[in-house]
Protein backbone atom coordinates (compact mmCIF):
# COMPACT_ATOMS: atom_id res chain seq x y z
CA UNK A 1 0.00 0.00 0.00
CA UNK A 2 1.09 3.35 -0.67
CA UNK A 3 1.79 6.19 1.45
CA UNK A 4 1.10 9.78 1.55
CA UNK A 5 2.79 12.65 2.96
CA UNK A 6 1.20 14.12 6.19
CA UNK A 7 1.89 16.99 9.01
CA UNK A 8 2.25 15.61 12.88
CA UNK A 9 2.06 17.38 15.83
CA UNK A 10 4.66 15.24 18.19
CA UNK A 11 6.42 15.34 21.28
CA UNK A 12 9.82 15.77 21.74
CA UNK A 13 11.58 14.39 24.46
CA UNK A 14 14.82 12.92 24.43
CA UNK A 15 15.11 13.03 20.73
CA UNK A 16 12.80 15.20 17.60
CA UNK A 17 9.45 13.94 17.10
CA UNK A 18 9.91 10.96 19.37
CA UNK A 19 6.03 9.78 18.94
CA UNK A 20 3.01 11.26 17.63
CA UNK A 21 0.25 13.40 19.22
CA UNK A 22 -2.18 14.43 16.34
CA UNK A 23 -1.86 14.65 12.84
CA UNK A 24 -3.78 16.37 10.14
CA UNK A 25 -5.52 13.43 7.14
CA UNK A 26 -8.32 13.90 4.89
CA UNK A 27 -8.57 17.36 5.78
CA UNK A 28 -9.81 16.39 9.27
CA UNK A 29 -7.20 16.48 12.82
CA UNK A 30 -6.56 12.62 14.46
CA UNK A 31 -5.93 13.07 18.19
CA UNK A 32 -3.66 9.80 18.94
CA UNK A 33 -5.33 8.10 21.95
CA UNK A 34 -3.30 5.65 22.23
CA UNK A 35 0.20 4.13 20.35
CA UNK A 36 -0.52 0.58 19.67
CA UNK A 37 2.63 -1.07 18.06
CA UNK A 38 6.16 0.69 17.39
CA UNK A 39 9.06 -1.07 15.65
CA UNK A 40 11.97 0.77 13.94
CA UNK A 41 13.62 -0.01 10.36
CA UNK A 42 17.31 0.74 8.45
CA UNK A 43 19.56 2.89 10.10
CA UNK A 44 22.54 0.62 10.36
CA UNK A 45 23.65 1.77 6.76
CA UNK A 46 23.91 4.77 5.52
CA UNK A 47 21.86 3.58 2.57
CA UNK A 48 19.24 2.86 4.13
CA UNK A 49 17.60 5.93 6.34
CA UNK A 50 16.10 4.95 9.72
CA UNK A 51 12.41 4.44 9.53
CA UNK A 52 10.07 4.78 12.62
CA UNK A 53 7.10 3.04 12.73
CA UNK A 54 3.76 3.59 14.75
CA UNK A 55 0.34 1.92 14.78
CA UNK A 56 -1.76 4.31 16.83
CA UNK A 57 -5.16 4.11 17.84
CA UNK A 58 -7.06 7.70 17.69
CA UNK A 59 -10.01 9.42 20.04
CA UNK A 60 -12.00 8.93 17.58
CA UNK A 61 -11.15 4.85 17.27
CA UNK A 62 -9.61 4.69 13.81
CA UNK A 63 -6.21 2.95 13.56
CA UNK A 64 -3.55 4.13 11.52
CA UNK A 65 0.23 3.62 10.49
CA UNK A 66 2.31 6.05 10.65
CA UNK A 67 6.26 6.41 9.58
CA UNK A 68 8.71 8.79 10.23
CA UNK A 69 11.85 9.24 8.27
CA UNK A 70 14.75 10.68 10.23
CA UNK A 71 16.72 11.52 7.13
CA UNK A 72 14.08 14.08 5.48
CA UNK A 73 12.18 14.64 8.59
CA UNK A 74 9.11 13.83 7.16
CA UNK A 75 6.01 12.12 8.55
CA UNK A 76 3.75 9.61 6.35
CA UNK A 77 0.41 7.38 6.72
CA UNK A 78 -0.06 4.41 5.14
CA UNK A 79 -3.15 4.89 2.68
CA UNK A 80 -5.85 2.74 3.71
CA UNK A 81 -7.72 1.09 1.06
CA UNK A 82 -11.08 2.06 -0.28
CA UNK A 83 -14.13 0.33 1.09
CA UNK A 84 -16.64 -0.53 -1.86
CA UNK A 85 -20.39 0.63 -0.43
Amino acid sequence: MPYERIEVECYSGYRHSERPLAFIFENHRWEVEEILDRWYEGGLHASEPALDYFKVRTTEGRVFLLRYNSLFDAWAIRVPPKTAH
